[in-house]
């Protein structure tokens, strides 16, 4: 019998939240509950059709709940289920490292440095 290869627990988390948007969706729903429109003005460069289908895979993967109103027109909001919010020290931690990139890529000294660089090739 042949022992199943494991993976890599980091390869199993973003394969859950590494799809395009989801870690935004997820760090935006961090903040309480939303609209799917509410999200979209958000990131308007998100298509309808794509938030749709991260917000599927979400709430395939037990991340998030969607619950349907029964009204015209129909009011549908997402939120983290429990078992989402447990990603929220990630997703902060993915914030923080991103704020942090963000300085030292746009810093004097980081645009100098690969300047210089680029000359010596």
């Amino acid at each position: 019998m042949l022992n199943p290869i494991k993976k890599c627990p980091v390869e199993t988390t973003l394969g859950v939240i590494g799809g395009k948007w989801k870690g935004v969706i997820i760090y935006h729903l961090l903040s309480g509950t939303k609209r799917f429109n509410e999200l979209r003005r958000i990131y308007p460069q998100v298509t309808h059709h794509t938030l749709t289908l991260q917000l599927r895979d979400l709430e395939r993967e037990g991340i998030v709940s969607r619950k349907i109103y029964n009204q015209v027109p129909p009011k549908i909001e997402y939120s983290l289920t429990e078992f989402g919010r447990t990603l929220e020290p990630i997703i902060l931690l993915m914030k923080e490292w991103g704020d942090q990139y963000e300085v030292r890529v746009n810093s004097s000294d980081h645009l100098e440095m690969n300047a210089a660089e680029q000359s010596d090739l």
